[in-house]
């Protein structure tokens, strides 16, 4: 099998990269604006870039689409160049999967939902409420509607190992690890299910490996708000200094609308791997902390 990783300089792209090649997947991993280490040059905006990685030539079996404009407040003032990225991008990733008879799977978000009874099954209804939900879904859509066997999976509030530290459980780590003291302004009634970046991967191997179809979400056995995650980090760091600050919501007033009670319920994913064992914030942040303890005493 052939897997071509769309994005793999970004936090799900490069765990799954990492991942597969443990597996012995024979697979390329691209990037667009940010060059990682072991990627290739792909502008999914345009196939017809002279620079783009020559995908024909691989013939991937399976495409993983990563490469998205993440930035939720900044895609609600940019909705044109949002719909772009996500939409525009995906469309042309459908068409290339399609031309080299592969399958297509689509990183997609909790933000389709409107957050009032989460967390939520594959099933519920969606009610984005923010520009970025809302072209999620579109993208959605369109890969479902394109091919029957494609996949879909939800993930949300993801962290883990990247090459730019860019989450917000790995800042707050490599913060601590400079010594900065941290002001953290966040949000106590938006709830999720954090999920690493890592068990990502190993998810959608497994989905991949036993060629699954359609939705599935994908996410950690944690419920928590951004203030009690902040806490699950800062208690293995009991000499970080540090301002906790818990806002409503409202009193953040950000750009975009944020569903409140989010996050995503695994049933389906453990009903067809009941073995599957997912890791928690605390697993990661312990394992973490004990590497920083021993760089620290080298």
């Amino acid at each position: 099998m052939k897997v071509l990783i769309i994005g793999a300089s970004g936090l799900v792209g490069s765990n799954c990269l990492r991942y597969f090649k443990q597996k012995e997947i024979e697979c390329v991993g691209t990037y667009f604006s940010y060059e990682a280490k072991d990627t290739v040059f792909f502008d999914t905006l345009n196939l017809h870039n002279h620079d783009n990685f020559d995908v024909a030539s691989f013939k991937p079996d399976v495409i993983i689409h990563c490469g998205a404009l993440t930035h939720v407040d900044y895609c609600e003032h940019h909705e044109a160049e949002s719909h772009e990225k996500t939409v525009h991008s995906t469309n042309n990733m459908i068409a290339l999967a399609k031309e080299i008879n592969a399958k297509l799977v689509f990183i997609s978000t909790d933000y389709i939902f409107d957050g009032k009874d989460g967390p939520y099954l594959e099933y519920a209804v969606s009610n984005p409420l923010s520009v970025y939900g809302k072209h999620k879904l579109e993208a959605e859509n369109a890969v479902l509607q394109a091919n029957p066997d494609n996949i879909v999976i939800r993930i949300t509030n993801v962290y883990g190992d990247e090459e730019r530290g860019k989450n917000f459980v790995s800042r707050i780590i490599e913060q601590i690890f400079e010594q900065q003291k941290l002001t953290l302004k966040l949000p106590i009634d938006q709830y999720s299910t954090p999920i690493n970046a890592f068990d990502i991967a190993r998810c959608l191997y497994l989905l991949i490996n036993d060629n699954k179809n359609g939705i599935y979400h994908i996410a950690g056995t944690d419920y928590m708000n951004r203030v009690q995650l902040a806490l699950t980090i800062l208690k293995y760091f009991p000499e970080a200094s540090y301002e906790l600050i818990p806002l409503t919501t409202t009193e953040i007033n950000a750009a975009a609308a944020r569903p409140l009670q989010g996050g995503l319920k695994n049933l389906k994913f453990m009903t067809a791997y009941p073995d599957f064992r997912f890791s928690t914030v605390d697993d990661y942040v312990s394992y973490k902390s004990m590497m920083l303890e021993e760089f620290e005493n080298e």
